[in-house]
């Protein structure tokens, strides 16, 4: 049973590192500065980082170790989430790719 476990977790994170990556290059293509940085050639791990605009950034973590989302405004911590609270945060990132929001249109869509 904990064999399986680790294997869906590891293919969990994996996962979540390959859409890591296609959101960072979504971004990238509405011209939004972001970044998906892996560790290693296992997709085990990844560093995601998109810039808002005017001091807004985000700042989003995944690992064998835990999941965090990490918020900030002028180098300003404005809110860190961790497991699938992080997940449903990243999606509403995803969501401003999908409908192609501005974050200056949305007034802070992201936080809540």
């Amino acid at each position: 049973m904990f064999s399986r476990l680790a294997y869906q977790h590891s293919q969990f994170v994996r996962d979540l590192v390959m859409s890591l990556q296609a959101l960072a290059q979504a971004l990238e293509n509405q011209s939004y500065s972001a970044s998906c940085y892996t560790c290693g050639g296992g997709m085990n791990s990844a560093s995601f980082m998109v810039s808002l605009g005017e001091g807004h950034l985000i700042r989003f973590l995944v690992s064998d170790y835990g999941i965090t989302w990490t918020e900030m405004r002028d180098e300003r911590e404005l809110m860190k989430l961790e497991g699938a609270e992080a997940i449903s945060q990243l999606q509403e990132l995803a969501n401003l790719v999908k409908f192609q929001i501005r974050p200056c249109d949305c007034n802070l869509l992201l936080s809540r």
